[in-house]
């Protein structure tokens, strides 16, 4: 296929209004490609290289040959010219990757090389999300959704996922499953203001579990083997020894468990994210957390590698020696789990009947240091890669995780870091995203100066005063309310706003929409 057809179909895309219209885009692109150019062509056609990393920054970018007159590429010719880039390494290698890139671009008509801007820098805003390429892919392979949707959430891999549908239909698709040691997109659960709201949601009786303020893990064990992910995929095996030990002392052979991995003090209370994520805990370790005993094997391991102490808590349990347990009820799932796994590597949990009943659970979570509680539907299904009402959870505070569009330079104390954060909504609509005001609130010099380091890395525009970045970067931001204000485009901007946190974990793709803050403004937040 013409890398120019791909690019004229990236631009009708992003034309387009409706989804409909979009879709039947993408599919009819996706019909035309040789099947070797699958993997390649259907992450251009969601925004994406087949290779992770490049080595091309922005500033690669900024001094481009004139374009080529007629077109010369094919998709299978721009893949093979990004993979050669990506391999460069070594002596030498900034001007070989340079001398690549200039022959590359000098090759691409214009059209083609704004294709290949946006690829590059990670920003094609096209409209050409994961969901409508799902969507596109079943259009194009004549399968349903619902199967191409379950196959990418166990996958987790949607070029795959497309080579499959599109070679092979719906037999080829059938032969995804879970298999231990491929990580799978976790469950995810909606926000909810109030407990009564939660419980209304899931339907009673429900579970309430405590939701702990750490790093979401999914770990994968094969008789010795045994592997850690996060909840962004990413392996972090070697960097948590507690969680392998704890997981090794266990009797199953064969497991994949989800849970949080989260730092103690000396008293045994929950340390706060950076920490745990940073692996900044203080080298105690403690016995208890709330009164319950920390698994020996745990205490073993820390001790053993004189790290922090990374204490793992699990609460649903994925597979079990042979057999699946994702589309069994909650209830199932977890009374495998407390049978399977030590209670002292159990997080809280309590049944209820009754609002009420929720709602001295969440006092205990937030009185013993906790972030707040997750209420769970005990009948469903572990629902991968999804945020529905199955699970909902409770904070006593407002936060959204939104995307950092700009950063202003500080001044005074905070003069020559990169200070004010430009906070931005994702908008399902348009694939864009809408700003809700900015904040420098709650940040330390310890973030000042990564963020610095950060943005700069991310910057697409450098001014004397603004930097505008990649909308990569998530950020947890809490605020008191949302207020109605005409100085933005969606109306609507965030109250007292500070950051709580960085979400490495999360991706732009994850971040809250701008219909959860209108939600939130209206009097009613939801999924």
């Amino acid at each position: 296929m013409r890398f120019l057809d791909l690019a004229a179909t990236s631009a009708a895309v992003a034309a387009a209004s409706g989804r409909r219209a979009k879709v039947e885009l993408l599919a009819a692109a996706l019909r035309s490609l040789d099947p070797a150019e699958v993997p390649a062509g259907a992450g251009y056609l969601a925004g994406e290289l087949r290779q992770r990393q490049t080595g091309v920054g922005w500033a690669s970018l900024r001094d481009l040959p004139p374009p080529a007159t007629e077109p010369t590429l094919t998709v299978a010719a721009v893949d093979a010219a990004v993979e050669e880039i990506a391999a460069v390494r070594g002596p030498g290698s900034q001007a070989r990757r340079r001398a690549l890139l200039g022959a590359l671009f000098a090759a691409a008509t214009a059209e083609e090389q704004r294709l290949l801007v946006g690829l590059f820098r990670g920003e094609l805003r096209q409209g050409a999300q994961a969901g409508l390429l799902v969507d596109a892919v079943a259009r194009a392979a004549q399968v349903p959704v619902a199967t191409v949707r379950r196959a990418l959430l166990l996958a987790g891999d949607l070029r795959a996922v497309a080579v499959a549908a599109l070679g092979g239909g719906a037999a080829a698709l059938a032969g995804f499953g879970l298999q231990v040691g491929r990580p799978l997109a976790p469950m995810l659960a909606q926000s909810a203001p109030t407990v009564d709201a939660a419980v209304e949601a899931t339907g009673l009786p429900a579970v309430v579990d405590v939701k702990l303020d750490g790093i979401r893990i999914q770990v994968h064990r094969s008789g010795d083997d045994i592997a850690v992910f996060t909840r962004s995929l990413d392996e972090i095996t070697t960097r948590v020894p507690e969680v392998v030990a704890a997981v090794r002392a266990l009797p199953a052979r064969d497991l994949v468990l989800d849970g949080e991995a989260i730092g103690l003090d000396a008293a045994g209370r929950p340390l706060p994210f950076q920490q745990t994520s940073s692996r900044a805990a203080r080298r105690a370790t403690p016995s208890t957390i709330g009164g319950t005993p920390v698994a020996p094997a745990v205490l073993a391991a820390a001790r053993t590698t004189g790290d922090a102490v990374l204490t793992p808590y699990f609460f649903d349990l994925l597979h079990l020696d042979g057999t699946d347990l994702i589309d069994r009820p909650g209830r199932e799932r977890w009374a495998a789990l407390a049978g399977t796994v030590d209670e002292s590597l159990l997080v809280g949990r309590m049944e209820v009947d009754d609002a009420e009943q929720a709602g001295v659970a969440f006092a205990a979570a937030l009185d013993a240091g906790q972030e707040g509680v997750v209420v769970k539907a005990p009948d469903a299904p572990y629902d991968a890669g999804r945020r529905g009402a199955a699970w909902v959870k409770v904070k006593p505070r407002h936060t959204l995780d939104l995307v950092v569009l700009a950063v202003e330079w500080g001044s005074g104390r905070r003069e020559g870091w990169l200070s004010n954060l430009h906070l931005g909504a994702r908008d399902p609509r348009t694939g864009g995203f809408v700003m809700l005001g900015k904040t420098f609130k709650g940040l330390t010099d310890e973030l000042l100066r990564w963020q610095t380091e950060r943005f700069l890395a991310l910057a697409v525009e450098r001014g004397d005063w603004v930097v505008r970045v990649r909308p990569e970067q998530v950020v947890e931001i809490a605020f008191d309310g949302v207020q109605t204000s005409p100085r933005y485009p969606g109306g609507v901007a965030l109250r007292f706003a500070r950051v709580v946190r960085y979400r490495e974990d999360k991706t732009a793709a994850e971040a809250d929409t701008i219909d959860m803050v209108r939600a939130i403004h209206a009097g009613h937040a939801g999924g």
